[in-house]
């Protein structure tokens, strides 16, 4: 049996920018604060990552130097899904050469894939590297939800890993306990279900407040985990007004504004993303202060 690619959380971090190119200084801060608040896994060029407006050589260099900077002991999962197969493919293929460990594979968007090319489309992914491949359902984002069955069918190929589920629908994580493979593993896509999905038998997170608290949102996982539901559930709580803030606009423009708040300037995001309005910047600034509180 497959064992899961990682458990607890991973961070799904922002890309600093600075002058509107990446900063790779910053960049490599921002890795060192993770792997020292005990995170061992990073998503790169995810959405939080702003993939989407990204340019290739972007990602590959992102990726490239995150390998280096995390050095060995830490995953380095790359976000190479795009709405089209070829190009998944060769930024796929490309990304294992740049040094991931993983990839992390949204479905296609705005193209409304059927199941069949659902199943297309990840087979061809999978097919083409090595690495283990994560797949990534964000219907909010994408316009399709990926159906279970597709997952069953996925699930034979040896180097599917499993899901990073994030369609807010907890019946769903029962339904694919029940009808996929017990080694296709389930990690929560969204922060405020963290709990509630490793209750019911997700292997960790995939998380945008971890920018913020990689060592809580860490504990809060492992706690869930090792079954210590009350420490989990108390942590899921504290962090819930945070939470709502940072999903109060679209991702990742409070997350970045939140990381300026706590004296990691990474710049704002790339348009059409905006910057982060005052009231934003006040409820970031009072969610962040509960935390810190508490």
């Amino acid at each position: 049996m497959k064992k899961p690619l990682f458990t607890g959380a991973c961070t799904a971090l922002v890309t600093p920018f600075l002058n509107g190119a990446v900063n790779y200084p910053m960049l490599e801060q921002l890795i060192a604060r993770q792997l020292e608040s005990g995170i061992r896994a990073l998503v790169i060029c995810g959405t939080t990552g702003e993939s989407a407006t990204l340019h290739d050589e972007e990602k590959l260099e992102l990726i490239s130097r995150a390998r280096r900077y995390a050095g060995k002991d830490c995953l380095i999962i790359a976000g190479t899904g795009s709405n089209a197969t070829e190009h998944t493919v060769y930024l796929s293929k490309a990304a294992e050469e740049a040094g991931a460990d993983a990839l992390l594979v949204v479905s296609p968007y705005y193209n409304k894939a059927t199941p069949e090319g659902l199943i297309q489309h990840y087979s061809a992914v999978a097919f083409s590297v090595k690495l283990p491949v994560i797949l990534y359902n964000v219907p909010s984002r994408t316009g399709v939800d990926i159906p279970v069955a597709v997952y069953k069918q996925l699930a034979s190929i040896a180097n599917i890993a499993g899901v990073k589920e994030a369609s807010t629908d907890l019946g769903k994580i029962l339904a694919i306990r029940a009808e996929c493979p017990e080694d296709f593993y389930i990690w929560s896509g969204n922060d405020d279900l963290t709990v509630p999905i490793l209750s019911l038998g997700g292997k960790g997170v995939i998380s945008v407040l971890s920018n913020l608290y990689p060592g809580l949102t860490q504990a809060m996982a492992e706690a869930a985990l090792d079954g210590d539901f009350d420490t989990a559930a108390d942590l899921q709580v504290r962090f819930q007004p945070l939470i709502r803030a940072l999903f109060s606009q679209v991702n990742p423009i409070p997350v970045k504004a939140a990381m300026g708040l706590l004296g990691y300037d990474c710049g704002g995001c790339r348009l059409p993303l905006t910057p982060a309005s005052p009231k934003l910047m006040q409820v970031l600034k009072d969610a962040l202060r509960r935390v810190e509180n508490h």
